[in-house]
This record gives C-alpha cells, structure tokens and sequence, in this order.
C-alpha cells in the first residue's frame, strides 16, 4: 500500500476544510501520476484512520471526486482512479462569434397583437396613474423585522424548501380568517390558494376554467389585462354595458337567453376603470343568474380595502352558498406592487385543480413572504395599517377632486369615487387627450391618454387619474401642469 499517511497531510489549522484539502491532494497525486489510472484507493473506513480524520469526511471527498470525474466507484469492488481523466483546461468553441448576441431570432417567433401593450414603465416624480398606492406608507420596517426573524429562525428552515402548491398552511389559515372578519367570507384554509398577485390568479383560473371558444362577459370598459388574458386562452369576449349602478345585469341575461355563458368577469366594488360600486340588488340578481344558468361568476376585489362614503357592500363571495363565485384578491393595492403576494378564494376541488396546474408554471410562492404576511396578519399590523392608509387616502381623495374642480373643472368632469385610489375622469370633446397626455409629459407630469382603457385601443376622452400615490404638494404641481397645457391648446 501507499503510504497515505506521508502523501496526504493534512493542515487542522487551516480555514480550508479537510475534505476539501483531501480532495485537492487527491487531484494533485492523480495528475502528478503518483496515483495512476485504475489504481484502487483505501477504503473509506481504513483512509479515515491513516489520516486521524472522520470516516465522513473521507466519504465527502470520494464522492465529491467521483462527481467530477477523477475517481470511480463501484459498490461491490471499491474505488478506483478513473482510468479517463477529466479535462479541466477551457478550450473555446470553434468560431465562437466576436460580435456579441444576435439581434433577432434565427427563427420564426408568432407575435399576439392582443398582448402587444406596452409594459408600464415609469420614473416619473409627478404621476396620476392608474390607481397604484403610495410605496412609501408601506409597513417596510414590520415586514422586513418579521422577514429577518423567519429566515433566522431554526426551527422555520423548511420554509426555505419546497413547500405546498397552494401556497403556506399558516398564511392561509390567516388569511382566511381576515377575509371572513373584514368581508364575510366563511372560508376556511381549505378554500384559499395564493398567487403571485392577482394577474396570476386570473391567469391559472383562465386555463382551468375555460376552454377556446368559450364565452367570457365583461363590461364594455374592463379591465385590459383580465381581456387579454382571456382573448390569450382563445375566450370570446361578451362585451356588456356599465351604468352608474354597475354591470347592467339585464343585458347579460337578455345574453344568456340567446347563448352559452361560461364566466363573467366582474370588478364589482369599483369597476375597473370607471369605479362605479356594483349595486347590492344586482348582485343579487347576479347570483340567481349564476345558478339559473350556469356561469362562473370571477370576482376581482382588487381595492376593497378602501372605500370612503360610508360601509362598502359586502362581496358577491360572502352570499354564495352554490359555489358559483370564484373570488381574488391581492396586497399588491394594500402594501405595495413589489410584494407579489395574491389569493384565490373558491371551493376546494377547483382549489385542488389550480394547484395541479401550477406546479407546472411556478411551484410554488413565496412561502418566507407568506409567512411574514401572515404574522402581520395574525397580531394586526396589516389591519392597522389598512387603518391608517384609508384615513391617508381619503383626504387625498378630498385635495384632488378638489384641485381638479378649481383649477380644471372647465375641461374635465367625474363623479366622486366612494372608493379606490383614482378618479375617472371625462376630458372635454375639444380636447384631444392623446396630445395632451403627450406634453403633459414633457412638463413632467405622467398620466394615461385612456387608449388603454378602450376595449379596442382607440382614443377615449377618459381616463384614470390616480391620487392615491401623490403628496397633497405632488397633486398641486400635477394639477398646475395640466391647468397650463389645457389653456395652452
């Protein structure tokens, strides 16, 4: 036998681990031909104790070495030199380009003009957007300490492993018992199944729940994304009138009368974009409708934390014995756009079905955020700072309806919203918004041209003007921005 004992020494003082100093000796001798090819190698057992080391750390640095190639082993006659060395030199590849990455596709790549919207993008400090809260009243501090806590926590490390499809036990659980104080929800963990935001939500329910052809009701303003998803899974769209009430809930039955209904789409807190609150005797309405014809009722309580004039109408979920309501939701409005953290509240079989679906798409969520939300959950931290956003919010409201009727009120015209964090807005016919959108911008000031709020793309005279992510201040600067541009016409 080799005198292991001389060729391998081995240094305790060193901040390099043993087995990994085993291993780089191992290397050293096979490449230096003091172990050639095929020579078969001490047992585990008998080179720990030449060495004075751990039998594992011998085992670590044999299987290590077999990975990458310089040793072989086999169960019933031990382990070997291997008899091909691994080539450890780079080589380049033949012609390798110099001229960097191509530029397009060396092959056809089917372009989907309904998707074909730009990505919103924006730097800007002065933006009426679409209704987006202020990031800066997000509970940061809380859920970073609690984020830190999890990760620091030993008996929590299997969050950081693969984990259940329908998203975290405890968040869920959580969850469900906030949706059944805050809306009346009577969920259970069960019923609940989370999502990275509500775009997801509405995605995966749209592959489960529709096949091509299918038809889909919407109103005739909706929102875009939620059609392009549907239009993406090969849906026709229904498209439905919107009045001061909501959905016209007889147009759709006159439809389902003639036709086929598979699901309604429906924003019935504020509808999205013109943020009209869905009467509670329509949604009664709605719901017989659902059980007399047979169509999946997809309600997107996207704002429904805030609302101002006085109690909001409980959602069409809280009411639905016959299981007709599919309902989601997200903290994207809550806290934050970053915190990707959506929910699905519907029964448990098509919660099963969503969660066989998603393993082949995302896994999983978050689960270390899931379980810091849910701790905000559990000792109050979301529900106050719900608390504060919606007094916050609701002066904002106030100051910018304000300034829009002192300062504008000659060319744009809306109702006060109850709720949500925007006005739709009716610019006057003379003005050409697209125009006034664009210089608008060129002052510094973003907002909407309403292109995107048209069902087919077209100029629209409204548009969205969110305040809820502006100063009282921010608003102002905003406001005087577009006061000059209208007179400047």
């Amino acid at each position: 036998m080799l005198p292991y004992k001389t060729l391998f020494v081995l240094n305790r003082q060193s901040a390099t681990p043993l087995s990994a100093q085993l291993i780089t000796t191992f290397i050293r001798h096979i490449r230096q031909g003091i172990l050639p090819a095929n020579t078969r190698l001490p047992g585990s057992r008998t080179l720990a104790v030449l060495l004075g080391i751990h039998r594992k750390t011998v085992i670590a640095a044999y299987e290590d070495l077999a990975a990458q190639g310089w040793l072989v082993q086999h169960p019933s006659r031990g382990t070997f030199v291997s008899s091909q060395l691994p080539d450890i030199t780079p080589r380049p590849l033949p012609d390798t380009p110099t001229k960097g990455m191509a530029g397009r596709t060396g092959y056809e790549v089917k372009k989907r003009k309904h998707l074909a919207i730009p990505v919103l993008k924006n730097n800007a400090l002065l933006t009426f957007d679409d209704g987006f809260p202020d990031v800066r009243l997000a509970p940061v501090e809380q859920l970073a300490r609690n984020y830190r806590s999890i990760l620091k926590r030993g008996f929590q490390h299997h969050l950081l492993g693969y984990s259940d499809t329908n998203g975290s036990l405890f968040f869920r659980q959580q969850l469900a018992r906030y949706l059944h104080d805050s809306r009346g929800i009577p969920a259970t963990a069960e019923h609940v199944f989370t999502t990275r935001g509500s775009v997801m939500a509405i995605y995966l329910l749209a592959q489960v729940l529709l096949e091509p052809g299918d038809t889909v009701a919407v109103g005739q303003t909706n929102y875009r994304t939620a059609n392009m998803i549907f239009a993406e899974r090969g849906a026709t769209l229904l498209r439905l009138p919107v009045d001061q009430q909501g959905l016209v809930v007889e147009a759709l039955a006159e439809q389902c009368r003639r036709q086929p209904v598979r699901l309604l789409y429906l924003t019935p807190h504020h509808h999205h974009p013109t943020t009209v609150t869905l009467s509670a005797e329509r949604r009664i309405q709605l719901l017989q409708l659902a059980e007399q014809y047979g169509f999946v009722i997809l309600e997107d309580d996207y704002d429904y934390d805030f609302h101002y004039a006085s109690s909001p109408i409980l959602p069409l979920a809280s009411a639905d014995p016959a299981g007709m309501v599919v309902y989601i939701g997200s903290f994207t409005k809550s806290m934050a756009p970053a915190f990707r953290v959506g929910y699905v509240v519907a029964p448990p079989d098509l919660i099963a079905e969503l969660g066989y679906l998603r393993r082949i798409v995302d896994r999983q969520g978050d689960t270390v955020l899931e379980q810091a939300i849910a701790e905000m959950l559990a000792e109050g931290d979301i529900q106050r700072h719900l608390k504060k956003a919606q007094k916050i919010y609701h002066q904002r409201r106030d100051a910018f309806c304000r300034l829009l009727r002192e300062e504008v009120g000659h060319a744009v015209s809306f109702t006060v919203p109850d709720g949500g964090l925007a006005v739709w807005a009716e610019f006057a016919k003379e003005l050409d918004l697209a125009v006034l959108s664009a210089r608008c911008r060129e002052q510094g000031l973003v907002f909407s041209d309403g292109r995107f709020y048209h069902p087919d793309g077209l100029p629209l005279h409204h548009t969205r003007l969110g305040f809820a992510s502006c100063t009282v201040e921010e608003m102002e600067q905003g406001v005087a921005i577009l006061k000059r541009e209208v007179f400047a016409r």
